[in-house]
């Protein structure tokens, strides 16, 4: 058995959730890649292109950390009592790198400002996000399914 993994883990994980909200990631950051404008001062004057990128941050990261939170109770680990906490899980169970755990925590954070402290974002670090940061979903989505596949 690998490091990292229960044995009831093996061979429980939900595949066709992980397929859909693998494909729910990514077609909300291809949705961003195709929405956002080249400069950050054309997104700050383009209201649609804004909330059509912060929907789909929203919708993404919401993804990621369901598949997160389905990961952690099919292993039957611990379910933390905060979004950013269920990636500081993964890593810790050896699922997912700490450092993409870290990215993945401040993502989340970003999701709750925007459920809930809509009027507070800051539109600098929204497209900081938007253009640079997007990786990380992929690559948490592209880790899980290759995790799923190994135990197959």
């Amino acid at each position: 058995m690998r490091r990292g993994y229960s044995a009831r883990r093996l061979g429980v994980v939900d595949r066709p959730l992980l397929a859909k909200q693998v494909a729910t990631v990514r077609d909300a950051v291809a949705r961003i890649r195709a929405m956002l404008p080249p400069s950050r001062e054309a997104f700050e004057a383009d209201r649609t292109a804004r909330e059509v990128v912060v929907l789909n941050l929203f919708v993404a990261i919401q993804a990621c950390l369901d598949l997160a939170s389905h990961w952690l109770a099919d292993a039957g680990w611990e379910m933390p009592g905060s979004y950013a906490d269920v990636f500081a899980a993964l890593a810790r169970h050896g699922v997912i790198p700490s450092e993409l755990a870290a990215r993945l925590a401040a993502a989340a954070a970003f999701r709750n400002l925007v459920a809930h402290q809509y009027g507070a974002l800051d539109w600098r670090r929204v497209y900081a996000l938007a253009s640079a940061d997007l990786g990380d979903l992929d690559t948490f989505c592209a880790t899980l399914a290759g995790r799923a596949r190994g135990s197959e």
